[in-house]
This record gives C-alpha cells, sequence and structure tokens, in this order.
C-alpha cells in the first residue's frame, strides 16, 4: 500500500567536477561561515538548495560555493521571498555550479517583480491598516464611507480593499 503523506525531494543534477577536498568544508564550518544553524544548512541540503559530497568516512564536505547559495537565500527569505521560489530559481541550475553574473542577474530580475508586488502589497498595509479594509466586520467609524452594507463582501473573502491589485 502506498503512503500519501511521502513527499518527493527534487534532487538537482551535480556538476561532474571532483570536489577539491582540501578546500572542501564541513557542515560546521559551512555553518560557522554561513552564520545558520547546523540544522538550517542540513535543511537547506534536503530541499535540494544546495548539496554535499560524503567522503570515504560518510562525512559531508561542502565545496566553497555553497556560501554564497546560502547567502542568497538567506538575503531573499529575509525579504519575503518564499522557500519554493528560491527553489524554483536555483533549481534551474546544475548545483553547486558557480553562477555567472549573467545567470544571477536573470535570477535577481525574476525576484524584482515578485519583490515589487509584495512592497505594494505591504505599502498598502502600512498606510490603510488603521482604516476600513473591506473584510465585512464594519466596526470603524469609516466602514460606511468605504464599504457601506459590506457591498465589498460580494466581490470574495477577505479584506478587499488590501488585496486589490
Amino acid at each position: 500500500m502506498e503512503n500519501k503523506d511521502t513527499k518527493t525531494i527534487k534532487i538537482r543534477e551535480v556538476k561532474e567536477e571532483p570536489i577539491d577536498f582540501s578546500r572542501a568544508l564541513t557542515v560546521g564550518e559551512v555553518a560557522s561561515r554561513s552564520g545558520v544553524a547546523v540544522s538550517t544548512v542540513h535543511f537547506y541540503e534536503s530541499k535540494g538548495l544546495i548539496q554535499s559530497t560524503r567522503t570515504q568516512g560518510n562525512q559531508r564536505r561542502f565545496p566553497p560555493i555553497v556560501l554564497r547559495y546560502i547567502a542568497i537565500i538567506k538575503v531573499a527569505q529575509s525579504t519575503g521571498i518564499p522557500l519554493k521560489e528560491i527553489q524554483d530559481a536555483l533549481g534551474r541550475f546544475p548545483a553547486n555550479s558557480k553562477l555567472t553574473s549573467e545567470q544571477w542577474k536573470e535570477m535577481s530580475t525574476q525576484w524584482k517583480t515578485s519583490l515589487d508586488r509584495r512592497i505594494k502589497q505591504l505599502t498598502r498595509l502600512r498606510n490603510e491598516l488603521d482604516h476600513c479594509i473591506g473584510c465585512g466586520c464594519l466596526s470603524l467609524s469609516d466602514c460606511p464611507l468605504r464599504n457601506p452594507e459590506d457591498f465589498l463582501g460580494s466581490r470574495g473573502p477577505g479584506a478587499q480593499i488590501l488585496e486589490r491589485p
């Protein structure tokens, strides 16, 4: 019988270049240098965002390029880019590859659209949160002006004023 809760991890293609183990980093070194917990390094690896190789003693070793990947992941997450979008963007390139400036530019251009949309939503939230947002509660004094008799409810659920395009 098949378990429906099983999730598939998408493993990206790994470049054929062997890792120079004299420059390879342990998971602790990656965590220390990148400023994330060891568990976060393992999490990123489990999601296919970074990849390691194993020594003969079965210890993980990472190429130094993962430091750039983790830095990009951290910055992207801090701006609100969902991990799935980060996975999709990085997944277009072979794992652990040294991306060209054109490839990084292509990725950042893709994210700019998402960030612009998010900035617009956050600005609207900041500017309108203390006013009627069209949620249907009709509890604020300006609700009768902005959403008389909850006419915005006919457009759908949620805060219609905040969620407009």
